[in-house]
């Protein structure tokens, strides 16, 4: 699942709009609208937008065995 998605489904979950959440983490909602359809974020962007969210940032590789990393 892309991190746009990822990122549309946790602003219903917060029940924050998107612009809402551009102007937490100090960008304009267009600029962040341009980002959400490249889908392309650079880690400490992801962990802005988590906190601003109220929400916690957790990145891992699960193999098919199971074990995560």
């Amino acid at each position: 699942m892309e991190f746009s998605t990822k990122i549309k489904m946790a602003e219903a979950v917060a029940r924050m709009k998107e612009a809402e959440l551009a102007r937490q983490i100090g960008t304009t909602p267009q600029a962040f609208n341009q980002r959400m359809k490249t889908g392309k974020f650079k880690y400490e962007e992801l962990e802005q937008i988590a906190a601003a969210l109220g929400a916690e940032l957790i990145v891992n590789f699960r193999f098919p065995d199971g074990t995560e990393v």
